[in-house]
């Protein structure tokens, strides 16, 4: 093998970060899913070896635009969407204040622009044949843990993930400062997700220009939300 791929090819720009660029993505097999090249290749090869253990590890969801999550977020804050507490219970969006409802959102959901999933490095995974008949696909921490759907895969996949670069963003405990939700089903691919940086200025500018419910409390947060949502210890955690 080569040395180490060059670090500028890694570096995305900030339309990318932000998911207003998907040009750096591509298909995951026969699609729809769409991840950059590297992830792609290396999550192809977790596929092979799961496959030899037994598992039909899937993506359920892959790279997402900007205009996608502003969907999710819109949704959430009209009350239009399903809303949960940190316990996975329903909550109503429309009872809380702003800033509550704000927190209440990033707890499950990112900030368009500033979600992982936007970079095409990060993927939500699942073993469909471990679904049961007639069963939706919830992404939620009990499918994962045991008794689960898919708690046999979880244990392989905290043996094996980092053998192929990839390491669980939202992994739990949560610490004091973060307010993000474990998510089990989340997979980043550290050699390129460790190296984006997105630029606060950029991202506050990208906001005041969309169409977001909330937008004079997000602006007000911002610093807040970066530092409690989107900046994780655990980009820089070890893949080895």
């Amino acid at each position: 093998m080569s040395g180490a791929p060059d670090k500028r090819d890694q570096t995305m720009n900030q339309d990318q970060l932000l998911g207003l660029d998907e040009s750096h993505l591509i298909l995951v097999g026969r699609g729809p899913h769409r991840l950059t090249a590297a992830t792609a290749a290396a999550f192809n090869d977790m596929q092979v070896a799961a496959a030899h253990a037994g598992f039909n590890l899937q993506p359920a969801s892959s790279w997402r635009g900007f205009d996608r999550q502003l969907a999710i977020w819109n949704g959430k804050w009209r009350g239009e969407r399903p809303l949960l507490d940190a316990h996975s219970q329903p909550i109503d969006a429309l009872q809380l204040s702003d800033e509550e409802r704000l927190h209440a959102i990033l707890r499950w959901s990112a900030l368009p622009g500033t979600s992982r999933h936007h970079w095409g490095t990060d993927l939500d995974i699942y073993d469909p044949d471990c679904l049961p008949a007639g069963t939706r696909l919830a992404l939620e921490p009990w499918e994962y843990e045991a008794g689960g759907w898919f708690a046999d895969l979880s244990e392989w996949l905290e043996d094996r993930m980092n053998d192929f670069g990839f390491f669980l963003p939202y992994a739990k405990p949560v610490g004091a400062g973060s307010g993000v939700a474990y998510e089990p089903w989340h997979l980043s691919f550290a050699p390129e997700s460790r190296e984006q940086r997105l630029d606060p200025a950029a991202l506050a500018l990208c906001l005041q220009q969309a169409d977001i419910e909330g937008k004079a409390t997000i602006l007000a947060n911002l610093d807040e939300i970066l530092a409690r949502y989107v900046t994780l210890a655990t980009d820089e955690r070890s893949s080895t």
